[in-house]
């Protein structure tokens, strides 16, 4: 049984694969992934990347694209949970840095993302956003917004957006 940390890392690990598809992190994520697995072999790598490149199929054609991401960021934790369990503890640590930077890799290239938000209502001179919102003191990189919720705004003064919003 995976320790806590490590399984927080194996889901970590699966939103970073569905949240990099289709964006221009993908590939930096790909060779990252089949390093992990590959482990120096060449053949498991190359199924690696065949997954991810059916997960981005998969994702770029979906209907509910919400379930799809959900159900996608699970095959992959639990790809990755199998892989962690499989290794001895130096194996572990060394899999789990990789993981680590893996998730910083796509972090810093993918940005900020909102996908299937609800519905966003502001009243009485308030303000609501179903996306993302970025005040000046925030990140500054990427952001992405698909599928936002409705946004009303009801009565004087009141702001909504569905999408993307830079304060």
């Amino acid at each position: 049984m995976l320790v806590e940390a490590l399984s927080a890392l194996a889901l970590a690990g699966g939103t970073a694969v569905v949240q990099a598809a289709g964006t221009d992190a993908w590939n930096g994520l790909r060779r990252r992934v089949g390093d992990l697995f590959g482990r120096d072999d060449a053949a498991r790598a190359d199924a690696e990347h065949e997954r991810l490149d059916h997960t981005a199929e998969v994702l770029s054609h979906a209907h509910d694209v919400g379930t799809e991401r959900l159900r996608q960021e699970g095959v992959w934790q639990g790809r990755f949970e199998a892989l962690l369990e499989s290794l001895d503890a130096p194996g572990q640590e060394r899999a789990a840095e990789q993981l680590r930077e893996m998730l910083s890799f796509v972090a810093d290239s993918t940005g900020d993302t909102a996908i299937s938000t609800g519905k966003a209502v502001a009243r009485d001179g308030g303000s609501a956003v179903t996306g993302v919102k970025r005040t000046g003191s925030g990140p500054t990189g990427p952001a992405t917004a698909v599928n936002t919720g409705d946004a009303e705004a009801e009565g004087p003064g009141s702001g909504a957006v569905s999408g993307i919003v830079n304060e």
